[in-house]
């Protein structure tokens, strides 16, 4: 029979990510998108949205990369409703399908929905992850009718015990020393208002921590209403291996494979271990049996790796997923992440990938790097290593003898490098503990190497070797003292030099890689994946740093110069032989750098600035207001005769409601009513039933969101409202007085026409109801307000750019800074204030630093914001809240909502007690850069100018309210 061969995919399946990301986001863009998902898609997406209304609310947000990811899957599966590998095609662009193999299309592995997220190293794959199963539970959730489109039921599979690890961080949260889970430290708790909406916070809180079941629980854990089944690969392949093994072979395999317990210092011979080997299997056919699945795999790079001498692996791994998903067809969703999802067929010039089939969405290490998500990847080329001879494989006579020249003197020039930053950066910040990891290909050569940095000076505590089959030659606690040390390594100063073979090849999120030595025992390539994905992710984290280091990667990409500093780059201590590899790479992202830093340039011009010895005489601070009055309603006051009908008649609404298991749509409204500004999500068209639209209609007239801080917002009570008294109110509004008749909202479901949004019968609801409320504040007996004192000097530390900041003495910190760009104005501005005797004390606000110091507003676009103003100045008795704008930016309409909404929050603070607002008038300035010169120039004082530039009601909006003597609010 004669065989054709494939041509294999070559890059045909990043060319369909691309048209898929092209397709996803038009439809984003154009709105249509939002218009095909369920309520519950679009109440997630609106949420996670990162240029949306709730991204300036949190301290962090999804970048492009993850956004994208998140996009096209949900696209995919929900909208489209693909169903196989060769659907994807078949929807996007059916002419690619005549470039691949269409048989191997057809295979099992591939017949169910099935996606995969190409995203670098270090970009935040499990991020993504968290998201989709959000999705997929809540929609499983509140679905109506089951479509075998969502699942509860969820298998997370790692690819080794250090990713199997890091997810049970992620979802169970950090071991305490005696072993237990803190759930505070999980994922979900810690990054909360990123992940989860307010109004699902319980479902999903209760759902993970009732859920997951380790490797040892899966088929026999009691959890919840679903599962979150996480494991490492050797489960489906049904091995006992617990790390990767590699070229070499370990003796204990083949006892292993041929005694079903191991006598020795272990607990091999105990019961617990044979139930283990009894039950072994038993996972899978549980697994089996489940209704439906949603299969993660992590690092799904592995099932396209294996050598010939693994194929038996990968053969049983995949067959266990097809035992598995054999009784679901449709209902087994399988999402795999990978930063290299492809195999690799040739050498040489002949040498092609061949990428993933089922790849949806490709972020790149390139585009990462550009992006400055990871850091930015030098080759060190110095001369002393320009000059090394190809003597990479360590000398020897049979066996190894020791290093040879050219690996010590490479061992040198990174043990140069790092010392050199870890100097700089101790001196900075010392919690930055740069480290080193060098990268072997052979075991053997690995205690060569630590002798040889031994011989250099460094101590037994400085030097830390993982191989991989280093837990098969210690005992377990041993084991646990590794991994503790390895998931720490950021934290402490030792060790510094990490000595690795495969181990680390994937969940070592470390952040403190700065230098990597990859020692070749033989002239051939280590896979870039090995190498340089060790030490990507982010050392300098925050807003403070970002500037200099995109400065650092236009020097380095663009203009091809030496870097001013060495705040996340990523050093390769490499031969030049290899260069053209990490070209081919890398291309467009790979620098290169020739010269040794000096210590003082490791940091730039960055320095850290701490508060003055004096800094009490100059603090300020910021009050945040939880709930304006402490109010009691009673049950007299709430009548319906001041709430209005809506004008629509109900014999025109009925037919409008969708019949059977139509779905409704809902929209975010957002309204603002003299009571306050309301959110009314599309999480109350979820409603199962007419009580639970009531409690979410009280709810959203009850309580509003208050930052009080940047990373936290709660909705506290707008006043002590009788929730219920309320409840009550609200049905008789709809029973008696909203369409003008008596209205029965239990009769044939009538109560759905409720939901219709284009009618925005909801809005009507909230805003009458708060309106009442709010008319209602007056006729009570007021308590005083409840304040929280945020002080500026709780921020004992600023990081800034000594060349854009100024010596200051009015101020709790003895520097401040200003912008590089365009900052002009703001350091005239920092200068003359100073300078000026009547000035008691004034602070620049940093929105990053002093997240607290917030007003919230709504954009032009109705959406809620963030405003942070520029400074706070104090003069006498006087307090002034100023914005600095370019003369241009003062028509701008969203600085109109912001100068009203800050109006409002400086009229509640003027009247709080003296004691709440620092013995204070507080007032609103906006000062244009035209009239601070001009006045300036005049000899005009601090308090003439800002007086002079003082805001109001009347003025923003162009009345003559203030001349003749009227005070609008």
């Amino acid at each position: 029979m004669v065989q054709t061969k494939t041509l294999g995919t070559r890059d045909i399946p990043l060319k369909l990510s691309e048209l898929i990301t092209d397709t996803v986001n038009k439809n984003w863009e154009d709105g249509s998108f939002l218009d095909k998902v369920t309520p519950i898609t679009k109440d997630l997406l609106r949420f996670w949205d990162p240029n949306g209304s709730f991204a300036d609310l949190r301290a962090v947000n999804f970048h492009e990369g993850q956004w994208q990811a998140i996009l096209n899957t949900i696209y995919l599966h929900e909208i489209l409703g693909i169903k196989n590998v060769q659907g994807i095609y078949s929807s996007i662009n059916p002419e690619l399908l005549a470039e691949l193999d269409l048989l191997d299309l057809k295979k099992d592995k591939y017949n169910h929905p099935m996606y995969c997220i190409k995203m670098a190293t270090g970009t935040g794959k499990t991020w993504v992850m968290h998201a989709l199963m959000i999705w997929q539970y809540l929609n499983a959730k509140y679905e109506e009718r089951a479509s075998g489109r969502y699942s509860k039921n969820f298998l997370l599979i790692a690819p080794g015990i250090i990713v199997y690890e890091r997810l049970l961080d992620a979802y169970l949260g950090k071991r305490r020393e005696d072993g237990t889970r803190d759930f505070e430290t999980s994922d979900f708790r810690r990054f909360e208002s990123l992940f989860i909406p307010p109004a699902y916070k319980e479902e999903i809180f209760g759902f993970i921590q009732s859920s997951v079941a380790d490797k040892t629980e899966i088929g026999t854990k009691v959890t919840g209403e679903g599962l979150i089944a996480i494991t490492n690969w050797h489960l489906l392949a049904e091995s006992k291996e617990e790390t990767y093994i590699g070229g070499l072979e370990d003796p204990t395999k083949t006892v292993k494979s041929l005694l079903p317990i191991t006598p020795g210092k272990t607990a091999g011979h105990s019961l617990d271990q044979l139930d283990n080997e009894y039950l072994r299997g038993k996972e899978i056919q549980f697994l089996s049996e489940l209704s439906d699945l949603v299969v993660f795999n992590d690092e799904a790079h592995h099932l396209g790796e294996w050598k010939k001498a693994d194929e038996v692996l990968e053969k049983r791994w995949q067959e266990s997923l097809l035992k598995i998903s054999k009784n679901m067809g449709e209902r087994f969703i399988q999402v795999d992440f990978s930063a290299t999802p492809y195999s690799v067929s040739g050498s040489g010039q002949k040498r092609t990938k061949h990428f993933f089939p089922h790849i949806i969405v490709d972020f790149n290490l390139v585009t990462a790097i550009k992006l400055g998500l990871v850091k930015t990847v030098a080759i060190d080329k110095r001369k002393e290593i320009a000059a090394l001879p190809l003597d990479f494989k360590a000398e020897r006579d049979g066996d190894i003898i020791t290093l040879s020249e050219g690996q010590r003197i490479m061992l040198r020039a990174g043990l140069t490098k790092l010392k050199i930053l870890e100097d700089g950066f101790s001196e900075f910040d010392e919690t930055k503990h740069p480290k080193m990891l060098v990268m072997c290909e052979d075991t053997f050569v690995v205690p060569y190497v630590k002798q040889f940095l031994q011989e250099e000076g460094l101590s037994e505590e400085e030097i830390m070797e993982i191989h991989s089959n280093k837990k098969g030659e210690v005992g377990l606690e041993e084991w646990e003292s590794i991994r503790q040390k390895l998931f720490n390594l950021d934290k402490e100063e030792n060790p510094k030099v990490i000595i690795s073979v495969l181990m680390l090849r994937e969940g070592f999120d470390v952040n403190n890689i700065c230098v990597i030595v990859p020692l070749r025992s033989s002239s051939s390539y280590i896979l870039l994946e090995q190498t340089i994905g060790r030490g990507l992710r982010l050392m300098w984290r925050g807003p403070e740093y970002e500037e200099i280091k995109r400065e650092t990667r236009e020097k380095l990409l663009v203009r091809k110069e030496e870097p001013d500093n060495y705040l996340d780059i990523l050093s390769i201590i490499e031969h030049p032989r290899f260069i053209e590899f990490y070209e081919g790479e890398l291309s467009g992202a790979l620098a290169e750098t020739k010269e040794l830093p000096k210590k003082e340039r490791v940091l730039g011009d960055v320095i850290s600035v701490s508060l003055k010895e004096n800094y009490k005489e100059y603090d300020m601070f910021w009050p945040i207001i939880l709930y304006d009055r402490e109010e009691f309603l009673m049950a007299e006051n709430l009548s319906l005769e001041n709430l209005q009908p809506f004008p629509i008649k109900l014999e025109e609404l009925l037919p409008l409601v969708p019949k059977g298991g139509d779905v409704f749509y809902g929209e975010e409204i957002t309204v603002k009513t003299k009571f306050g500004e309301y959110i009314v999500t599309g999480d109350i068209f979820t409603a199962k039933n007419y009580n639970s639209f009531l409690q979410k209609i009280v709810h959203a007239v009850s309580s509003v969101p208050v930052r009080v801080s940047k990373r936290t917002q709660k909705a506290f009570p707008v006043m002590q409202i009788n929730t219920a008294l309320v409840a009550k109110l609200v049905d008789s509004y709809i029973r008696n007085r909203l369409f003008g008749e008596n209205f029965d909202p239990l009769k044939n479901d009538n109560w759905k026409v409720l939901l219709l949004t284009q009618q925005r019968i909801i809005q009507h609801i909230v805003m009458n109801i708060s309106k009442l409320i709010y008319d209602l504040q007056n006729k009570v007996e007021v308590d005083e307000a409840k304040v929280i004192k945020k002080y500026f000097s709780e921020i004992k530390e600023i990081k800034m750019r000594e060349t854009y900041s100024l010596p200051v003495a009015k101020s709790i910190y003895p520097r401040l800074p200003y912008p590089s760009n365009k900052g002009g104005f703001e350091k005239a501005f920092i200068e003359f204030v100073d300078s000026d005797s009547k000035v008691k004390s004034f602070i620049k606000i940093n929105e990053w630093v002093h997240d607290f110091a917030s007003i919230m507003y709504i954009r032009e676009d109705g959406l809620l914001a963030n405003y942070f103003p520029d400074f706070m100045v104090r003069i006498k008795d006087k307090i002034y809240i100023v914005e600095t704008k370019a003369q241009s930016n003062l028509n701008n309409p969203n600085v109109k909502y912001k100068r009203l909404a800050t109006i409002d929050w400086i009229n509640k603070v003027n009247e709080l007690n003296p004691e709440d607002r620092m013995e204070s008038t507080w007032s609103y300035v906006l000062l244009g850069e035209q009239t601070f010169h001009n006045m300036a120039e005049r000899g005009a004082t601090t308090e003439e100018i800002l007086e002079y530039a003082k805001m109001t009601k009347a003025r923003i909006k162009g009345t003559l309210g203030d001349l003749i003597g009227i005070k609008e609010y």
